[in-house]
């Protein structure tokens, strides 16, 4: 599986990225992938290579880019909850920095160089997310609609810029919560502001699954959400890019 680190110019500088693309030489549509908030690391590398081995070009853009190259925080082997508190304190202040105007500004950069490169093809791309990724994957797709066909995310804080954001949504849509994160109650609630904005998705609670449950470099993996996730995903990316 061909991979690079790549440079993407954004109206801040320079941001790293990784990205993964079948070896066949023809062109690929593209997915536009927003890691969680412990940034690009190996578990990221190998999510996106094995989404690439479905047929996609895969990019994985630094979203801390502005405070050095990824990882811009040092990051342990394995994320165990011990290290957990440590991690989020060096974290927290990229995070809150990372405000929704630069959310925006980076995701036109993305989306822009990713469209250009030459294995993509013509035509729409997706965009996916887990943790805060995920609000930015919404953020991302709100703001480029017909040209963002489909947006995933898992484990993300996805409704906190409340039922505005959904109105813009012209993507179909797959929500994958954490049931440590949200209630049924709360689902509902979520799920009735996605009818009421029209937007086509499906939206579910995982079961037996916490906060982060994707990621297998930490104590919240769980194998059952993670193959959840890609059951999910990959029919959606199908459908919605024309993928054969």
């Amino acid at each position: 599986m061909p991979t690079k680190t790549l440079q993407i110019p954004t109206a801040d500088g320079q941001a790293d990225a990784f990205a993964a693309f079948p070896d066949h030489g023809e062109q690929h549509p593209g997915v536009l992938m927003y890691a969680d908030g412990f940034g690009i690391r190996p578990v990221l590398r190998e999510m996106a290579r094995e989404l690439a081995g479905q047929g996609y070009y895969v990019l994985v853009p630094n979203l801390f880019h502005r405070h050095g190259p990824a990882p811009v925080v040092e990051l342990p082997e394995h994320i165990g909850e011990e290290a957990r508190p440590a991690i989020f304190a060096r974290l927290m202040p990229l995070i809150e920095a990372h405000t929704a105007a630069r959310v925006l500004s980076d995701a036109d950069a993305y989306v822009r160089f990713l469209t250009a490169q030459p294995e993509v093809g013509a035509g729409p791309v997706a965009v996916t997310g887990y943790c805060i990724g995920g609000l930015y994957a919404m953020r991302t797709a709100a703001a480029h609609p017909g040209q963002v066909a489909a947006v995933a995310a898992f484990h993300g804080p996805v409704g906190a810029d409340g039922p505005d954001l959904f109105a813009e949504l012209t993507a179909q849509v797959h929500l994958g919560h954490a049931e440590g994160d949200m209630t049924p109650e709360a689902l509902g609630e979520l799920n009735q502001a996605l009818d009421a904005a029209g937007v086509s998705y499906t939206s579910e609670i995982y079961p037996g699954t916490i906060h982060g449950f994707t990621m297998s470099d930490t104590d919240a993996f769980s194998a059952s959400g993670l193959k959840r996730h890609w059951d999910h995903l990959l029919p959606l990316l199908d459908r919605t890019l024309g993928n054969s």
